[in-house]
C-alpha cells in the first residue's frame, strides 16, 4: 500500500513537473535566443561575421527581433557574406514586428532595387512605417519622395511636413532641404530667413551642400546682411569637402578680391579643383588664367586645353575663347592641346 502511494505521489510530481517545463517554455525559449543573439554579437563586434551568423541564425528562428535585423545587416553589407535576398527576408521579419531600422532599410532595398525588383511604391509604405516612429532619416527620406514625386504625387506640403519632423531631431540633410523649400517658396510662404536658419543648423553639421547655400545667402544678402567675409567663411568648409561648386566660387572670390585679398593663385588652385570635377564655368576661369598668366604660368596649350573641355561642356564662352588662343599658337601647340583635351574627357566625361 506504502509503495503504490509513492508511485501516485510520484506520478503527481512528474505531472506537475511536465506543467511546469509546458508553462516556461516561451521564457526558456527566448532566454535560450538572447544568449544566442548576445554571443553573435560579440563575435560580431570581433568582425567575426561567421560566428555571428551561426549564432544569430538560431536566435533569430526563435523570432529575436534584433537578431533578424543583425542577420540582415551582415547580408546587406559584408563582402564575402552579402545576400540581398536573405537581408530582404530577415529585414522583413524584423519590419513586420516593427523593428522601425528594419522598416528603414527594407524601403532602401526598395528604393535601390537590391535582391528585389525595384518599387518605389513599396520603398514609400516601409519609410512611411519607419518615419510614423518617428525615424528621422526615414521623416527625411519620405519627404524627398513627396518632394519629387516618387512612389507617391508629389505633394510639396507634404514634403514639408516631413523634413521638419526630422529637421527638429537634428538630421541634417533635412534641415537643408527645409530651408531650401523656404529659399524656393514650395509647400511654404517664401522666407529667406527662415532658409537661412535651417541652412544654418546643416552647415554646423558639416554638411557641404547646407554650408554653400549659406555661403551664397550671404554673398548676396538674402535673409541676413550682406558679408563676403562670412560668405568666403562658408563657401571655403565646403570647397574643403570637395564642394565642386563651392570650390568654383571661392576661387572667383580670391580672383575678384571679394572678402580675401585678391590672390590670382589661390583662384587657379580652386578653380582646378573644381574643373577637375567638371564644373564648365571653372574650366573656362582656369583656361583664361593660363591665357594670361595670372596666377599660374602663362601657358597657351593648357588654356587651350581648359577653354576646349569647358566648351565641350556646353560653356559657351569656352569655344569663342579657344578659339581666339588658336590664333597665338603653333599647329604643334593646338595639337598638343587638343590631345590633352581628349585624354580629359575620356577619363572625366562631359555634361550630356
Amino acid at each position: 500500500m506504502t509503495q503504490l502511494m509513492n508511485s501516485k505521489a510520484l506520478n503527481r510530481f512528474n505531472c506537475i513537473v511536465m506543467v511546469f517545463l509546458f508553462l516556461n517554455l516561451p521564457a526558456l525559449t527566448y532566454a535560450d535566443s538572447e544568449i544566442d543573439y548576445q554571443t553573435g554579437m560579440e563575435a560580431y563586434k570581433k568582425k567575426d561575421y561567421k560566428s555571428a551568423l551561426e549564432k544569430w541564425i538560431l536566435s533569430a528562428d526563435q523570432g529575436h527581433i534584433e537578431a533578424q535585423f543583425g542577420l540582415a545587416s551582415i547580408y546587406d553589407n559584408e563582402l564575402g557574406i552579402r545576400d540581398y535576398q536573405e537581408a530582404i527576408k530577415w529585414y522583413r521579419s524584423a519590419a513586420v514586428q516593427g523593428h522601425v531600422k528594419a522598416q528603414y532599410n527594407l524601403g532602401w532595398m526598395y528604393y535601390k532595387g537590391k535582391g528585389i525588383p525595384q518599387d518605389f511604391k513599396a520603398a514609400v509604405k516601409w519609410f512611411r512605417l519607419s518615419a510614423e516612429q518617428g525615424h528621422a532619416s526615414a521623416q527625411s527620406v519620405l519627404g524627398t519622395m513627396y518632394h519629387i514625386g516618387r512612389g507617391v504625387t508629389q505633394n510639396y506640403q507634404e514634403a514639408v511636413k516631413w523634413y521638419r519632423l526630422a529637421a527638429e531631431q537634428g538630421q541634417a540633410t533635412a534641415q537643408y532641404n527645409l530651408g531650401a523649400m523656404y529659399f524656393n517658396g514650395q509647400g511654404i510662404p517664401q522666407d529667406y530667413q527662415e532658409a537661412v536658419k535651417w541652412y544654418r543648423q546643416s552647415a554646423e553639421q558639416g554638411l557641404a551642400k547646407a554650408q554653400f547655400g549659406l555661403g551664397s545667402m550671404y554673398d548676396n544678402g538674402l535673409g541676413v546682411i550682406q558679408d563676403n567675409k562670412e560668405a568666403v567663411k562658408w563657401y571655403r568648409l565646403a570647397a574643403e569637402q570637395g564642394f565642386a561648386e563651392a570650390e568654383f566660387v571661392l576661387g572667383a572670390m580670391y580672383n575678384n578680391g571679394e572678402g580675401v585679398i585678391q590672390d590670382y593663385k589661390q583662384a587657379a588652385t580652386w578653380y582646378r579643383l573644381s574643373a577637375n570635377q567638371g564644373i564648365a564655368e571653372a574650366q573656362y576661369k582656369l583656361g583664361v588664367l593660363y591665357a594670361d598668366g595670372r596666377g599660374v604660368q602663362q601657358d597657351y596649350v593648357l588654356a587651350h586645353k581648359w577653354l576646349n573641355i569647358s566648351g565641350a561642356n556646353k560653356y559657351k564662352l569656352g569655344n569663342k575663347g579657344r578659339n581666339l588662343i588658336e590664333k597665338l599658337m603653333t599647329t604643334d601647340q593646338i595639337a598638343r592641346a587638343q590631345k590633352m583635351a581628349r585624354e580629359w574627357i575620356k577619363q572625366h566625361g562631359t555634361k550630356q
